[in-house]
């Protein structure tokens, strides 16, 4: 039997469920976001479900909504009202649109390369089951099939004349035999990548690099056949000298280069995928009959009934309708100790259910749910960003046409007003000056500097993910930080024990920890770990049963014991005014507060608190007197979060903040012109990281967190921050100075090259040594790169 949704009011037009304004009259997926559209039936009748449940329910949660993107007006057409009971069926969150890192607004349905700067297109939402690259597959190919016949090339071309295993003429031929493959094969991805950077107007590395290596290779080739057409004084050791292992050498440190950003490049994405992980692959769904059965989550409907078992995930977001349970959303909250649900209690999908059955009913699904919100959000906050690599691509385009222009001034010039044979001179000095000119050392300067600085960091538990955060992070003026993992532990511990007058604490805590043995929340995990380290003997409960919510109850030692709140106290009469101010106290510090009562009579309270980090007091004072501006953002309780921000110093704190206000708090200081750092550990925290100009994670956090930052403090230390600044200074420092000695040899170089001191001095600067320069302007920039070690 086919449900009503099946058979959509009209057909024929089709509309995005995240961008209702993208609307077409046939099948396909969003150009903005990628989706698979749906009949404009299916998807109003998710709106019409939506606005209902939010006017119904809204006042329970404040995650209810969440900001969608901001969507460009186009004309609507008018669809018919849907049928009654039409539901939507969630989608997955896949997408075929690619784009490039460097210039976002590059968009296209296939795979390729950015027709501005040449960069391989990256899909704008990753598939979980994704496989390798099949670029960096394609490269590694290329680069280790070639890379012996580069180094024979290069070995000959050192010291084939020296040896004189053949006549130099026939190591041309050699040469030229083994270069082929490299040329033709191996470099051919950035030939054509030189092709379309003239063909599109949009000069880029990749136009040096085809012309310059394109230009060794063809001259070295008509050298070794036609060398008659040389003159006398271009014949060495019986050969006019080629240069095809300066070819062949670059198009490998191109591959292998390209290689190591492909993988690094990888990584961006690894955020999304662990995001799209953690929902749950199926949902136990409950029929009109009250049949339960296993259904993949794409099948799962607004509307329908779900089970949920201790220990599964949440599948989709919705409502308890019946049961209750602690439900675990510290990955999604930021909460550290599990949330009691009731019937009505609003669910989150993707988190966990720990120890009680529920019964729910679904209200988001696919793209409307939180967590596809917060992926949504993860990838919008990634493309933002503007990559430190523009700027220098920019630089790179007017660097490009000016050697370009230098080098056919070098050959008109020698070709009209030189020496005979006045076109080969001319021919042969072009070349050099685009040899000279390749801008491998150029190329070099950021890279070298950023891989030694990541590996120092590394030693110092600091984990750099790429350049833009090594040199925006000492431009950093604001810092926000989470608190639960990040300020804090992270983990309830236990704090006090408050026994009543003429009880003993210790065996209060004894009593309480005895109890708790047979159960498996956090918080009595807390109590029997502090018991067992205190050395205390523990009893063996009887009876015990668990009030979800409010305690647990049974006997120890022939004593009956209630451990809970204050509901469970007023439950069994006993009175709890003896301790209240205390109890209030401690709450108002953000600590878990238990009463324990035994027959009837209160023995004392128990405080489990998440304790401040030892090392977070120090690093927030040298934060401060840096001229950092400091700010508290955090899920938990605005009571709470105030109360730990007092303790710190922290004046500007935000409680009950969802993602997409940690996401808001971030854009808000940049609009102020700030240059923020957010430094969290959670799910939660996972759009405002990307968001920031640098991202900050803590290594004792979720691996969501470490993948959507771009720095991850391996100890969870945060002091770590002053150090990576410190590091981050030194390391823009050196890539100048790199730059400067790329530069440096370009403007020496390319005059020589192009013969600008032949007429004062005869000299010329063949390619041979401009292979040799160039080649030492990269060793120079290494060996300085490599300073950063002693740093």
């Amino acid at each position: 039997m086919k449900h009503e949704h099946d058979q959509p009011a009209n057909p024929t037009t089709y509309i995005c469920p995240m961008h209702p304004e993208v609307r077409q009259e046939q099948s396909g997926r969003c150009p903005k976001c990628g989706m698979t559209l749906v009949p404009a039936a299916m998807a109003q009748s998710h709106a019409h479900s939506a606005h209902e449940h939010h006017h119904d329910h809204g006042h329970h949660h404040s995650h209810d909504t969440a900001p969608q993107p901001p969507v460009q007006h186009v004309d609507r057409v008018d669809t018919p009202t849907p049928p009654a009971g039409a539901k939507l069926r969630a989608l997955p969150l896949d997408s075929t649109i690619y784009t490039c890192p460097m210039h976002p607004e590059v968009r296209q349905d296939h795979p390729g390369t950015c027709p501005k700067c040449g960069m391989t297109l990256e899909p704008l939402l990753p598939e979980l089951d994704e496989e390798t690259n099949p670029e960096l597959v394609d490269f590694q190919r290329r680069f280790w099939w070639t890379l012996p016949l580069t180094m024979v090339v290069t070995l000959l071309a050192m010291v084939g004349h020296r040896l004189q295993w053949f006549e130099m003429a026939t190591q041309s031929w050699i040469e030229l035999v083994l270069t082929l493959p490299v040329a033709l094969w191996a470099g051919w991805p950035f030939f054509q990548r030189g092709l379309q950077s003239v063909l599109n107007r949009s000069p880029n590395m990749w136009t040096l690099i085809g012309m310059g290596t394109g230009a060794a290779f063809v001259y070295s080739v008509v050298a070794t056949v036609a060398p008659q057409l040389f003159p006398a004084s271009f014949q060495a050791m019986g050969r006019v000298a080629v240069y095809f292992e300066a070819a062949a050498v670059i198009i490998s440190l191109t591959l292998l280069g390209q290689i190591l950003e492909l993988k690094a490049r990888s990584q961006t994405s690894a955020a999304i995928k662990s995001l799209l992980g953690l929902a749950p692959k199926t949902a136990r769904r409950i029929d009109e009959h009250g049949v339960e059965s296993d259904v993949p989550l794409t099948h799962v409907h607004v509307g329908d009934l779900l089970r949920v078992r201790p220990g599964e995930k949440v599948p989709v977001d919705g409502v308890v309708v019946e049961g209750r349970s602690a439900v675990d959303e510290a990955m999604l909250t930021g909460e550290p100790v599990p949330v009691v649900k009731e019937p009505g209690d609003k669910l989150i999908g993707a988190t966990l259910n720990t120890n009680g059955a529920l019964v729910m009913r679904s209200e988001r699904v696919g793209s409307a749910t939180m967590l596809a919100q917060i992926v949504q959000m993860v990838a919008q906050a990634q493309r933002s960003r503007a990559p430190m690599q523009r700027m220098a691509d920019q630089v790179a385009g007017y660097f490009v046409v000016a050697v370009v222009g230098i080098a056919l001034l070098t050959l008109l010039a020698w070709g009209l007003f030189g020496p005979e044979p006045r076109w080969v001179y001319g021919l042969v000095n072009a070349v050099a000056v685009l040899i000279i000119a390749c801008p491998c050392a150029l190329g070099l300067a950021t890279p070298m500097s950023i891989m030694v600085a990541t590996g120092r960091g590394a030693t110092s538990g600091v984990l750099f993910r790429d350049a833009a955060a090594i040199e925006n992070l000492r431009k950093v003026n604001a810092l926000i930080v989470d608190k639960t993992g990040t300020l804090t532990e992270g983990r309830p511990v236990f704090d006090r024990v408050l026994p009543a007058p003429g009880v003993d604490g210790d065996e209060v805590l004894r009593l309480a920890a005895s109890l708790d043995q047979g159960s498996e929340h956090p918080l009595a995990e807390a109590i029997v770990k502090a018991a067992r380290e205190r050395g205390l003997t523990l009893g063996k409960p009887e009876g015990f049963e668990s009030s979800t919510g409010i305690g647990v109850r049974g006997s120890v030692g022939g004593q009956r014991l209630a451990l809970g709140n204050t509901a469970l106290m007023q439950q069994d009469g006993v009175a709890v005014g003896a301790l209240l101010p205390q109890a209030e106290s401690l709450r108002t510090e953000g600590a878990s507060v238990m009463y324990l009562a035994a027959d009837g009579q209160l023995l004392g309270l128990l405080a489990v608190a998440d304790p401040v980090k030892a090392s977070t007091p120090e690093a927030l004072s040298a934060l401060r007197d840096a001229g950092i501006r400091i700010v508290m953002a955090t899920g938990d309780g605005l009571t709470t979060a105030k109360a730990v921000g007092a303790r710190l110093g922290i004046d500007e704190v935000h409680g009950e903040v969802k993602p997409a206000d940690k996401l808001e708090l971030v854009s808000r200081l940049q609009s102020e012109g700030r240059v923020v750092a957010m430094a969290g550990d959670g799910i939660n925290d996972a759009p405002a990281l990307a968001k920031a100009d640098v991202g900050i994670a803590m290594g004792t956090g979720t691996d969501v967190a470490m993948n959507s930052a771009q720095v991850t403090l391996v100890k969870g230390d945060l002091r770590g921050i002053s150090t990576a600044c410190a590091l981050s200074e030194a390391t823009v420092g050196n890539m100048k100075q790199n730059l400067m000695f790329a530069f440096v040899y370009n403007a020496l170089g390319i005059p020589i090259a192009a013969g600008l001191l032949y007429p004062f001095t005869g000299w010329l600067l063949s390619p041979m040594i401009a292979a040799l320069a160039m080649s030492l302007s990269s060793a120079s920039v290494i060996t300085n790169a490599l300073r950063l070690r002693r740093g």
